[in-house]
């Protein structure tokens, strides 16, 4: 009698894991997408900071004076330079397939919210420059989809990835004219 008790119980066991097991995951695929983005924009924002920690916090020499917007190709990197040369903001973006060539541009367009040209709805896109036909400016993905892997090599896209949080900081700060000065 001693084993067949042993067998309910495990029996048991296994069916209250099981149904805890299925009753889990229906929640996670009924839970709303704001959580999803929370818990992904909050990991994004660990790797931003383990991204930013070594950080300079001034812009590199060359990039100009004054109030601008500077971009570091070689290591994918963003001021916001106020007047006077005080960083408003430092941060780093996932760069395009398209990159700018060196120097000093204005922005040019911005749009609150469009599709990109990787097929991903972005927000805050600030445009500043065209290379090869293709439109370059900064923008962040509405998905939180920054600092992936690079995108597709085939595609010819013009979009900087940011944050939503340096998105908005970008959208803020650089306004139609403000200078972009792009560096190696």
């Amino acid at each position: 009698m001693a084993g067949n008790s042993s067998a309910i119980v495990a029996g048991l066991t296994a069916a209250a894991l099981l149904t805890v097991g299925v009753l889990g995951y229906q929640a996670s695929a009924k839970a709303p997408a704001a959580a999803h983005t929370a818990r992904t924009d909050t990991a994004r924002t660990a790797l931003q900071a383990d991204r930013d920690k070594d950080s300079p916090g001034a812009p590199p020499e060359g990039s100009g004076q004054g109030s601008r917007v500077v971009y570091a190709l070689g290591v994918d990197r963003v001021w916001l330079v106020e007047e006077g040369g005080k960083v408003r903001r430092t941060f780093s973006v996932d760069p395009s397939t398209v990159d700018p060539e060196p120097g000093t541009y204005r922005v040019t367009s911005r749009s609150k919210s469009i599709m990109g040209s990787d097929g991903i709805p972005v927000e805050n896109v600030v445009r500043f420059a065209i290379n090869d036909g293709t439109a370059i400016g900064f923008s962040a993905a509405v998905d939180g989809s920054a600092l992936t892997p690079a995108p597709d090599p085939e595609l010819h896209t013009g979009g900087i990835r940011e944050t939503r949080a340096d998105g908005e900081a970008m959208w803020r700060f650089a306004t139609i004219g403000r200078k972009v000065v792009v560096v190696r």
